[in-house]
């Protein structure tokens, strides 16, 4: 049977590696499917105990009373009689300290496992009551003092635990559910008497939330400080205000805000419902459930709970190199039989090409068992031990077995180290491309691809 030309044979290589493209594709779609299911039972998992939290305030909510008087025409006859209507003045504090202390819990359902939190927040916010009320349109003496609220917001109420506390000049305040804030459309409130109190006055509150994923802070305030400690030891600052001062070790992290009313672009007074839309503030992540004007929510301040490490984006990554591995594997064949002399046939491609794209399916299922490093050890071993036995029967040596046993270790070995430099993994990449194709060019320089060059020296 007449031998195939080399460029034969290297088409025939390339075809059977993209037939196998479709299983590296079938299996990043199971990658993806995995992921899926992972989201839903962590949210299953987390249900009921709270969501991504958002904390807003404390703002001062008093109630006054506008009459229109009556309105009549030319003619003097009454269009419209006298109304009465009610109005809220909102007065966001002149200054708030707030301190929180997230403490993070891992919680598993199978092979599921998700990261909750109990934000315990304390601190003390200092409101001023305006004298110049005229420019707001609130006539004078118009506030009923007496039935003021002070209203807290809540990204998610149901997270918020049994026994906030809220004290105004030593006295604790009885609380109500719903109201919130300008910010933070849910939450809780308070009623206060600001009649015995003096035109400034500060409150101290205190409560814990729970809630999974992130937490933030929307602020409202002349001057909010917010200071953030948690022994989660990988967080990601997000949010429209990042921190001052942050510091992050192996016994977790730290932050502190700094965030002044004039970055926020609001004013502190305002009557409820005629507040203009806030500005865009920087990179705005909008928080769950904000209150906040057509063009936008207002800017936050957060910190996600991230995970360390994220398998299925790992996983995900990993695959994308499968064509690397075939690539490499299969180049490695053919020089073994284009220069070698050793015939390798169609299915044994195909065969030692299924090895490698079954390799991404072990990593995922070991690695939702065993972690991600102990399942790429372990697949990897196998994988290719598998094919190195494999190249020994099939080029008949097994030395050369071994030749295509160190080409899959190096490759396996080039991958971890490309999964975990992120930052360089393009660099990584391509210079070990570079020397595998400048590699195969020097094999090569001297190979007659198409047979044509020996023949036509027979003619002449």
């Amino acid at each position: 049977m007449e031998q195939p030309s080399p460029t034969a044979k290297l088409l025939r290589a390339i075809g059977i590696a993209a037939l196998l493209s479709i299983g590296i594709f079938v299996t990043w779609l199971l990658v993806y499917d995995r992921q899926s299911q992972s989201e839903q039972a962590r949210g299953s998992i987390a249900q009921g105990w709270g969501g991504p939290q958002t904390i807003g305030g404390p703002e001062l909510s008093i109630p006054f009373t506008v009459t229109s008087p009556a309105a009549t025409d030319a003619a003097g006859r009454v269009v419209s009689s006298a109304s009465t209507t009610e109005k809220r003045l909102i007065i966001a504090p002149v200054g708030v300290d707030l301190a929180t202390k997230v403490l993070p819990e891992r919680r598993a359902r199978s092979i599921y496992e998700v990261v909750v939190y109990r934000a315990e927040t304390q601190g003390r916010a200092t409101f001023a009551l305006p004298t110049d009320l005229a420019r707001l349109g609130v006539p004078a003496g118009a506030l009923e003092l007496n039935r003021a609220e002070l209203r807290f917001g809540v990204g998610d109420p149901k997270g918020l635990s049994a026994n906030p506390v809220v004290r105004v000049a030593g006295r604790q305040l009885s609380l109500g559910p719903g109201g919130g804030t300008s910010t933070v459309a849910t939450g809780f409130y308070a009623p206060v008497d600001l009649s015995t109190l003096g035109v400034r006055f500060s409150v101290d509150f205190a409560y814990a939330l729970r809630g999974n994923g992130s937490i933030s802070l929307a602020p409202r305030a002349g001057d909010t400080a917010w200071k953030v400690s948690s022994p989660w030891q990988s967080p990601s600052f997000i949010g429209g205000f990042l921190p001052e001062q942050r510091s992050v070790g192996k016994d977790g992290f730290s932050a502190a805000y700094r965030i002044g009313n004039l970055a926020l672009g609001r004013s502190l007074l305002f009557v409820e419902g005629t507040e203009p839309p806030p500005p865009p503030v920087g990179i705005v992540v909008p928080p769950p459930r904000v209150a906040g004007g057509p063009d936008g929510a207002p800017a936050t301040a957060g910190i996600d709970l991230m995970e360390p490490v994220n398998l299925y984006s790992q996983v995900d990554r990993a695959t994308k190199y499968g064509f690397l591995f075939i690539g490499f594997t299969f180049l490695a064949f053919l020089l073994f039989d284009i220069i070698g002399g050793v015939r390798v046939s169609p299915i044994e491609y195909l065969l030692a090409g299924a090895a490698l794209v079954l390799f991404f399916v072990l990593l995922l299922a070991f690695a939702e068992v065993i972690g991600f490093t102990p399942a790429y050890l372990l697949a990897a071993a196998a994988i290719a031990g598998l094919n190195t036995a494999y190249s020994a029967a099939v080029l008949k040596s097994w030395r050369r077995g071994a030749v295509i046993g160190g080409i899959l270790a190096g490759l396996f070995a080039m991958l971890y180290i490309l999964l975990s430099l992120e930052a360089f993994s393009l660099l990584i990449g391509s210079l070990l491309l570079f020397a595998a194709l400048a590699g195969t060019m020097y094999v090569t320089r001297r190979l007659d691809w198409t047979g044509q060059r020996k023949d036509a020296a027979e003619v002449l």
